[in-house]
């Protein structure tokens, strides 16, 4: 099982359709898709600067805002199946469909270790991975990926979210970020034939 995370701003960009037509031809019974946030959760943000609300409040609006973008990919993909537990994502790949994940498990009655602007939806991809026992994990972004920064750099420079890199440590698979560019790169490794670059975790 693979675990693709499509960053929330390609919701800005007109490559995402070619993304999830991609993911739902080649991504049938191995792939769940991750959507971000996106628009939604940057609204998310704005009213907590606004109103001064907590975390705990916050992180729920986030998985929401989640949950609002993987509305909108299954409207766009159709063929992409909402899942919302490890069941449900299990049994959608086990008839031969791509899943999507729909978060709501990950809403919290009490602060944890998710809640928190340091977790992102890059970093529940990665908490995702490791409870599906994932064989990869390819994050999506279309922001300029430098291939030769370690997790902790991508961290640093903000292409991906505080924890990421912590939670990656001794990751029992092997982890890809991407540029939005780099979807023909990611369905060749689908259909069995290696990533161009070695992975960087």
């Amino acid at each position: 099982m693979w675990i693709v995370k499509l960053g929330g701003s390609l919701t800005r960009d007109r490559s995402l359709l070619d993304w999830l037509r991609m993911l739902a031809e080649f991504g049938g019974g191995r792939v769940a898709v991750v959507a971000g946030g996106g628009g939604f959760a940057d609204a998310v943000r704005k009213a907590q600067r606004a109103w001064q609300f907590d975390d705990l409040a916050a992180h729920n609006m986030a998985i929401l805002a989640m949950a609002q973008t993987a509305l909108m990919l299954h409207a766009m993909e159709p063929r992409l199946v909402p899942a919302t537990d490890d069941a449900e994502i299990r049994h959608a790949l086990h008839v031969g469909s791509p899943a999507l994940w729909m978060p709501y498990t990950v809403l919290r009655d009490a602060p944890d270790l998710l809640t928190g602007w340091d977790v992102t939806s890059d970093s529940l991809s990665l908490w995702l991975a490791r409870r599906l026992n994932a064989e990869r994990l390819v994050v999506v972004k279309s922001c300029t990926v430098n291939p030769q920064h370690s997790l902790p750099a991508l961290c640093s420079a903000g292409v991906l979210d505080a924890r990421f890199a912590q939670w990656a440590v001794d990751a029992p698979f092997p982890i890809e970020v991407v540029q939005r560019n780099q979807r023909e790169q990611v369905r060749k490794a689908l259909v069995g034939t290696a990533m161009s670059a070695p992975p960087i975790a």
